[in-house]
C-alpha cells in the first residue's frame, strides 16, 4: 500500500511512517510549504498541490498546531484553528483537485469535542461539548466531512492523552516526577482518557488497512484514570512520592482560565467503543507498564 502523511515529523507522524515503512508499505510526507517540490499544502493561504500523491491508498492528515505549549491568546487560539480547521480545508481542496483522490483520508481530530463532562462515560455517540476546543473539533470534523464526496472513507480520529517518552505530556511529567515534585492537579477528579503511543499508531494502522469504519472514532485506551490515580501510578512506577498538588488557582494564574478550565483540569471519561466493537486489541493497558517502559 502507499501512504501519504501530513505532520510526518510530529510525533505521532514520525512513529506512524516508521509503522508503514517497518510493515512494507510506502509513505510520501505532505510538507507545509511548495518549496520541497513534491506534494503541498498551506494552512494560510488555503492552497494545496497534491498530486505527488496521485496512487496512494490513504492520506493520514496529522497536521496541526501545539495546543498546550503556549499561554492562549487571541494569536494562539487563532493558529490553532486556523491549522486545523483552514489546514483541512486545504487538503480537502487539493483532494477535490486530483482525478483520483486516495480512497481512504485519515484525520486527525480529538477529544476535545466532548468538552468538560465530569464522569460522564463518552463514546462516539456522545454531543458535543461547550467551550473553545469543542468548537475547533466540531468545524475540523465537518471540513474533514467534506471528503466523503472524493473519498470511499473518511474517519476523523478523535484522539486522546499521547504517552509516549520521547514527546508530548510524559516527557514533560517525567522530570518533575523524578525530582520529587509530582502531585495532582486542582481536585484531581478529573478524567484522563490516555494511550500509549504504540496502540495509537496501531489504531492508526487498523483504522487504514483492516476496518471498514467511517466518521469519527475515539483514539483512547479502554482505561481512562483520574488525575488523582494517574499522577499517584506514575509516582508509584518511578518510585518517587506524590506530595506537591497544583491548586487550581495557581494552574489560572500559570496558564489563564479558559486554558486552564479546557486542558489541564478538563474532565473527559472517554472510551473506544468504535474500535473495540472493530476488533481492536490494545497493547497497553497499564498505565504502570507504560510509564516503566518510558522510564528505563
Amino acid at each position: 500500500m502507499r501512504f501519504a502523511v501530513t505532520g510526518s515529523h510530529g510525533l505521532i507522524g514520525c512513529a506512524l511512517a516508521a509503522r508503514v515503512r517497518e510493515a512494507g508499505h510506502q509513505v510520501t510526507s505532505i510538507a507545509r510549504t511548495a518549496e520541497t517540490g513534491g506534494p503541498w499544502f498551506s494552512p494560510r493561504t488555503g492552497e494545496a498541490d497534491l498530486e505527488g500523491i496521485a496512487g496512494c491508498d490513504v492520506l493520514v492528515h496529522l497536521a496541526g498546531a501545539p495546543i498546550g505549549t503556549h499561554r492562549w491568546n487571541a494569536g494562539i487560539k487563532s493558529e490553532i484553528y486556523a491549522s486545523r480547521v483552514r489546514g483541512t480545508r486545504a487538503i480537502v481542496a487539493g483532494l477535490a483537485r486530483m482525478s483520483s483522490p486516495p480512497p481512504v483520508l485519515i484525520s486527525a481530530s480529538a477529544i476535545g469535542y466532548y468538552g468538560d463532562r465530569g464522569a460522564e462515560t463518552l463514546t462516539e455517540a456522545s454531543t458535543q461539548g461547550v467551550g473553545f476546543l469543542p468548537r475547533v473539533v466540531s468545524d475540523w470534523e465537518r471540513e474533514a466531512a467534506c471528503a466523503s464526496d472524493l473519498c470511499e472513507r473518511v474517519v476523523m480520529l478523535r484522539t486522546g492523552i499521547v504517552l509516549d517518552r520521547s514527546g508530548g505530556l510524559l516527557r514533560r511529567l517525567l522530570p518533575l516526577y523524578r525530582l520529587g515534585l509530582g502531585g495532582r492537579l486542582g481536585s484531581g477528579e478529573q478524567y484522563m482518557s490516555w494511550l500509549a503511543l504504540e496502540d495509537e499508531v496501531e489504531a492508526i494502522m487498523h483504522l487504514a488497512t483492516g476496518s471498514r469504519l467511517s466518521g469519527a472514532v475515539n483514539l483512547v485506551g479502554p482505561e481512562p484514570l483520574t488525575n488523582r490515580e494517574f499522577s499517584a501510578t506514575l509516582a508509584q512506577a518511578l518510585r518517587r512520592p506524590n506530595l506537591v498538588p497544583v491548586p487550581r488557582i495557581l494552574l489560572e494564574l500559570a496558564l489563564g482560565k479558559q486554558m486552564a478550565g479546557e486542558l489541564a483540569l478538563a474532565s473527559q471519561r472517554v472510551l473506544p467503543a468504535a474500535l473495540l466493537e472493530d476488533g481492536f486489541r490494545f497493547l497497553h493497558t497499564s498505565l504502570v507498564r507504560v510509564v516503566g517502559e518510558a522510564a528505563g
